[in-house]
This record gives structure tokens, C-alpha cells and sequence, in this order.
């Protein structure tokens, strides 16, 4: 495979440049027609230096897919803006990252508070509007991102100040080659593209559609409640999305029983992913592989996998009721640890390998995130802040049950509590209350004195759920307060906002 994700796209293009591309709206896109837009763009950003981080402020638009594509064609590293977050959120990001410039689109242009980068102004269609500030120029000095990062992801950081994690080229192509073969993607696969650009799973519905060859197919944001439909009228053949998606679209009641009747596969990846959630997507679309994708940002968008079998009577069971993230991928190596830092069957998540990325954007974050580990050693965590050697492994946080390789997600390592002396894991505590005919999803919290819980189902006493629990997980893990929401909130890339949840059950 060719160096960059441009040229990834651009062998592409050559092999089949005919075959769709893109979908957007009622617009299709050819490679060939796609290519000369991106071309058009990259002529409009200007030379850029190598490397230069450029802002991109589009969503669900022509733009915003020729756009990430015309910053790379140009030498740049895409540093998504996302129309839904905050102005200063965005602006923020802007500065931390220190772009070169920024290309927005007209429409979206309030979503972005003042910022010291020259603006390039387009139309949703890709035209270029004009230009604000000065015009960036390679007269004017190096840029300030390395020439290897092909992008710069912002995540949430435990200060309130968002962490940036540049990727880079090589960390994408072997989980881009890795995923264009077990998914059989080539000309005639149709792939969802439901994540924002600024949630690292759009790196996977982009690349590997466009690597090998297939096209990507974008919802409305609003068309996401309606899966089955969206699938249905485009065709499309892998489906990718947040587990949540399941959620709604069985509370909305748009999931009946065979409605994807021509869906090969279902992949989900973002948060856990429940045993009824991957029920209620079998039954919707009974000849469709399911598979449940983990990883981490730092990881490059996802690490491990796991099949569902295609028999449901086979399907694994699990303590907390999710289904197992599976095997790490073959070129990864992944390495499970206790507190002090052994091997165990159960404990933390360490991975290294080629997708692992080479340190915060900040290089203060790196301390506590990489540890030293080799067989008959004491695992000892990398304390600087220097940029972390290849062979260290990263710190997941979360902590998981090997099973002879095959990895359970049991939650982050704070998602296990001491109450009144006993160890709770409050995943448990969540699947026994899925398990209830009523009760559609469930989370569960401590304020460390009691647990609390939160529902979305059908409107039940408190002290039915209680007994509920009571009858099937010690007295100590029965959750002192029950109340039911109409919905659960999700966070600006549709998981699970566990603190707004949190402010709800105090």
C-alpha cells in the first residue's frame, strides 16, 4: 500500500474510477468526479507546508468528504471541527492545535467563534466561496504538525481541556488493509457512514470504503433513528454505528423483525454493545454478520473484534451481559494486567503495535498513559512525558476477562466500586436489570455511600425493580434508588454521556 491516505484513495481511483464513491443527499459522486473535486480543493487551500494542521468545519456535506480528502491531497493534517460542539469548544481546539488554516463551510460558519487561523469559506458542494484573514502560503514558514500525521483527533480530558492525539499515516494503513480483507470490501459494497468526522470510527467508514473500492453511503443525522429505512432505499451492504443506534430504533419501534433482509454485515464499536442490542439487530437482519469492534483513539480506531455466531443458541454468555470485544488483531500484541502489575485473567488492557500512536499532541498528557512489560516481569509504568518508545504498551483504562484470548469488556477500572466492603462490578448490576421484560437499557452509579440506578422502559415501582435485583445478585449490590428516564443522554458522538447520567441519579 502507498504511503498516505490520499494515495490510498487515488490507487483507487485509477482502478476503478467509474464506480460510485460517495453518497450525499441526492448527489453521487464517481472516484473520477470525486478525485477532481478534491483537486479543485486542494488547488484552493493554497501550497500548504508540510504537514500543516488545517481545520475542517463541514458535516454530512460534499465538503466535508472532499474536504478531508483535499487537505491530504494537499500535504496537510485534517484537524475535524465538529457544528454541533460549542463555539468555544471549537475554537479551543483550534488554537490547541495550532492550524495553519481552516476550511468551513458557509452554512456552519457560527459554529466556530473567532480564531487566529486564515478561514476558508466553501459551499456545502465543495465551491469555494472565499477567504478571511491572510492567505496561507509556503513562503510563510514550516508548518507545525510532522509530515507522518495524517490527522489530530480531540478527546475529553480529565482537566476539562480537550487532549489532541495525532495519527499517523502508518498507524491507519495496517488496520485499513486489515479490514478491506475480512470485510470483503470492493466495487458494489455499499458502507454507512454514520459517526461525526471528529469520532476516529469515520477513519474506517472513509478509508476502507475507499480503499477498496466500494461506496460510502451518509445518513441525515436524522435518518440515524431509522436505520432499517436508510439501509433499505441506498442498498447498503455493512452497517456501522454506535450500539445506542439499536436502542433507539427499537424504542421508536422502526426495527421489526426481517426489515434488513439484504444487510451482510453489522459492526458496532463506541461503547459496549448488550446481548439484547445484538438480538434485536438479528432479528431485524437475519442473514447479517455481527461483529463487535473495540479500541481506544490512541489505538487507531479500533484493536480487537468478535463474531457473533451466525446460530444465536451459540452465542457466548457473558457476567455483565455485553458481548465480548474478542481477539486483539493479528498484527497487535496485547497483554492483560492486575494492580501490581502481573499477568492475569483478569485486570487491564495494555496494547502496542504498529496502530499504537506516538503521544499526546501535549506531551504532559503522555505521563501515567505507557508502561514497560515483559514476560517474567513486573509491569512499571512510564512516569515522563516524553514521547513513549515504540515497544512500550498503552494503558487502555479499561479493564477486562481473558478467556483464553478471547477479551470481555467489563468496563472502565473506576466502574468497579467498594461497597460496604464488597467488590461490585456495576456492569453486573446493569445486565440483571436489562434482564427485566420492562426495562430497555440500564446504568448504574455509586456516590460512594449507595448505588443508584437509572431505566428507560415502562414506568415500574421502584420496589419491584429492587426485589428484581434482590433475587438475583447479593442484598449488598441492590441499588438504594431506582428512577426511570425517557431517554438516556448521549455525548456529541451518540455513546453514552455517563456524567449527565450521573447528575440525573444524585
Amino acid at each position: 500500500m502507498s504511503d498516505t491516505m490520499y494515495d490510498w484513495f487515488a490507487a483507487t481511483v485509477r482502478r476503478h474510477p467509474g464506480q460510485p464513491a460517495l453518497l450525499v443527499g441526492d448527489v453521487t459522486f464517481t472516484y473520477r468526479e470525486l478525485a477532481a473535486l478534491v483537486d479543485r480543493l486542494a488547488a484552493d487551500l493554497g501550497p500548504l507546508p508540510a504537514g500543516a494542521r488545517v481545520g475542517l468545519l463541514a458535516a454530512r456535506s460534499p465538503l466535508a468528504y472532499a474536504g478531508y480528502l483535499a487537505i491530504l491531497r494537499a500535504g496537510g493534517t485534517v484537524v475535524p471541527l465538529n457544528p454541533i460542539f460549542p463555539r468555544d469548544r471549537n475554537a479551543t481546539i483550534a488554537t490547541r492545535a495550532g492550524l495553519w488554516t481552516v476550511l468551513v463551510d458557509t452554512t456552519m460558519s457560527a459554529s466556530l467563534a473567532p480564531v487566529r487561523a486564515p478561514l476558508v469559506h466553501a459551499a456545502p458542494s465543495g465551491h469555494v466561496t472565499g477567504r478571511q484573514g491572510r492567505p496561507a502560503s509556503a513562503d510563510d514558514g514550516p508548518g507545525s504538525a510532522d509530515d507522518a500525521t495524517a490527522y489530530i483527533l480531540f478527546t475529553s480530558g480529565s482537566t476539562g481541556v480537550p487532549k489532541g492525539l495525532p495519527i499517523r499515516h502508518d498507524n491507519v494503513r495496517p488496520y485499513v488493509e486489515h479490514h478491506v480483507a475480512r470485510y470483503n470490501v470492493g466495487p458494489g459494497s455499499r458502507l454507512s457512514q454514520t459517526f461525526d468526522l471528529t469520532f476516529d470510527p469515520s477513519v474506517f467508514d472513509m478509508f476502507v470504503t475507499w480503499t477498496g473500492g466500494g461506496a460510502l453511503v451518509v445518513p441525515r443525522r436524522e435518518e440515524l433513528a431509522d436505520p432499517a429505512a436508510f439501509v433499505n432505499r441506498h442498498g447498503v451492504t455493512h452497517w456501522f454505528s454506535v450500539p445506542s443506534v439499536v436502542s433507539l430504533a427499537r424504542r421508536m419501534r422502526r426495527l421489526p423483525a426481517g426489515c434488513m433482509p439484504d444487510l451482510r454485515w453489522g459492526l458496532f464499536a463506541g461503547e459496549q454493545l448488550t446481548c439484547d442490542q445484538a438480538a434485536a439487530w438479528h432479528r431485524a437482519a437475519p442473514d447479517a454478520v455481527i461483529e463487535n469492534l473495540y479500541g481506544p483513539t490512541e489505538l487507531t480506531v479500533t484493536c480487537t473484534v468478535h463474531r457473533q455466531p451466525a446460530d444465536p443458541a451459540d452465542w457466548p454468555r457473558t457476567r455483565n451481559g455485553t458481548v465480548p470485544i474478542g481477539r486483539c488483531l493479528p498484527h497487535l500484541e496485547y497483554v492483560v494486567l492486575d494492580e501490581q502489575g502481573h499477568p492475569a485473567r483478569e485486570g487491564e488492557l495494555c496494547v502496542r503495535g504498529p496502530q499504537r500512536f506516538a503521544g499526546y499532541l501535549d506531551p504532559a498528557n503522555n505521563a501515567g498513559r505507557f508502561l514497560s512489560w515483559s514476560p517474567g516481569r513486573t509491569a512499571m509504568t512510564h512516569p515522563g512525558s516524553d514521547p513513549p518508545s515504540e515497544r512500550l504498551w498503552y494503558r487502555t483504562g479499561d479493564r477486562v476477562v481473558d478467556d483464553d484470548g478471547e477479551l470481555t469488556h467489563l468496563g472502565r477500572l473506576d466502574s468497579q466500586v467498594q461497597v460496604h466492603g464488597y467488590r461490585v462490578e456495576l456492569g453486573e448490576i446493569e445486565a440483571v436489570l436489562r434482564r427485566h421484560p420492562e426495562v430497555e437499557d440500564a446504568a448504574v452509579f455509586f456516590d460512594g455511600v449507595d448505588l443508584r440506578a437509572l431505566y428507560v422502559g415502562g414506568t415500574l415501582p421502584a420496589e419491584h425493580l429492587a426485589r428484581w435485583v434482590a433475587t438475583r445478585l447479593p442484598g449488598y449490590m441492590v441499588p438504594a434508588r431506582i428512577a426511570s428516564v425517557e431517554l438516556f443522554p448521549r455525548n456529541d458522538n451518540g455513546k453514552l454521556d455517563r456524567r449527565k447520567l450521573e447528575a440525573l441519579a444524585c
